[in-house]
């Protein structure tokens, strides 16, 4: 009641939402004689009916009751709900009883498996997830539990096999109890590892009760922390652009190319205009030749006014002011006699 959650040692399971719930935990020395008030709510499935109960846990100390000797045992065929049954319970300490044979025997703590890092069993042959149960007793071990301690069944359970233990058969028939993850525990020999402290020099000295800052602290302006935190950046910022811009507009290298290219198409103008006029070397079939049937000189076909860029090599054939037209009906005589005449004027 009035915190958010149970206290640390108390836990609670409930299997499935229609079984019985289980509150089970061990209190420790700090909680001794403080009462524990648990606010159960609980609320009909059906009618939504809801009902509210205070659970009051007085906590009392176990010194009056001294169990020295403490044995914790781990059985495989529980869970802790079950175990947690008064009928079971009883049965087991019954059991531990006759092979202890101690004056006063109690539960002192009783945890699940999985609370200590064992894995959820598979839903398979009604495995179980196994509980640790630890009883004290005010009387030594009995033979029968520090048969666990003797070197053969350490080497066996090192191997993995199980132990030989004459007194398991007295807990075999309900419970099956793995005597390799047993531990017995003698607190009449431990001794108190406590050591007093001496100061040193490893050790602070003492500063006094700490007092924390007042309430009425005074309030910061943070408008000038909030003008460097945006001014700055927003002048790099306007700098940066100003460049870009300058660079991209002013600066492009596109203008530089269209310069060149302009100076580029000029001079190959100019080329084109001087090549106009200049002499070039004529081919043979545009120098002067005989005429064939006069013999005079026929002026070459071209005159100074010709464009010489565009003017072809071969020139076709045109009718000249001197040639004469050879008919087109000849004999074989007669085109012989042309032929050599055309001959004999080109020699």
């Amino acid at each position: 009641m009035g915190y958010p959650d149970r206290p640390g040692w108390l836990r609670y399971i409930q299997r499935t939402p229609y079984s019985d719930g289980v509150l089970y935990g061990s209190p420790t020395v700090e909680n001794v004689g403080k009462p524990t008030i648990i606010e159960i709510t609980a609320y009909n499935r059906r009618t939504f009916e809801t009902a509210r109960h205070n659970l009051i846990i007085n906590i009392m100390s176990a010194e009056d009751f001294p169990l020295p000797y403490q044995a914790e045992f781990f059985i495989r065929n529980m869970n802790v709900e079950e175990m947690l049954a008064s009928e079971v319970l009883g049965d087991f300490l019954g059991a531990v009883k006759n092979v202890w044979q101690p004056e006063r025997l109690n539960a002192i703590n009783i945890t699940s498996a999985l609370d200590r890092g064992g894995r959820v069993p598979l839903p398979i042959n009604d495995m179980k997830e196994g509980v640790y149960v630890m009883v004290g007793a005010d009387v030594p071990f009995s033979s029968c539990l520090r048969e666990v301690e003797n070197p053969q069944n350490q080497l066996r359970c090192s191997q993995e096999m199980e132990p030989v233990i004459t007194c398991d058969k007295k807990f075999r028939t309900q419970f099956h109890i793995d005597w390799c993850k047993i531990s017995l525990v003698d607190n009449t020999k431990q001794v108190s590892t406590f050591q007093e402290v001496i100061r040193g020099e490893g050790i602070l000295p003492d500063g006094g009760e700490y007092k924390p800052p007042s309430d009425t602290l005074k309030s910061r302006d943070y408008y000038s922390d909030f003008l460097i935190t945006l001014a700055v950046p927003s002048a790099i910022a306007l700098v940066l652009f100003l460049i870009l811009a300058y660079i991209m507009c002013c600066r492009r290298e596109g203008v530089i190319q269209l310069v060149h290219h302009s100076a580029i198409q000029k001079s190959t103008k100019e080329l084109r205009d001087m090549s106009k006029n200049r002499e070039i070397a004529w081919p043979l079939s545009t120098l002067p030749v005989f005429h064939p049937v006069t013999g005079e000189i026929v002026p070459p076909l071209h005159t100074d006014s010709y464009d010489n860029t565009s003017m072809p090599l071969m020139q076709t054939q045109q009718n000249l002011p001197h040639q004469t037209q050879i008919p087109q009906q000849q004999t074989a005589g007669e085109f012989r006699m042309t032929t050599f005449q055309r001959f004999e004027a080109s020699i």
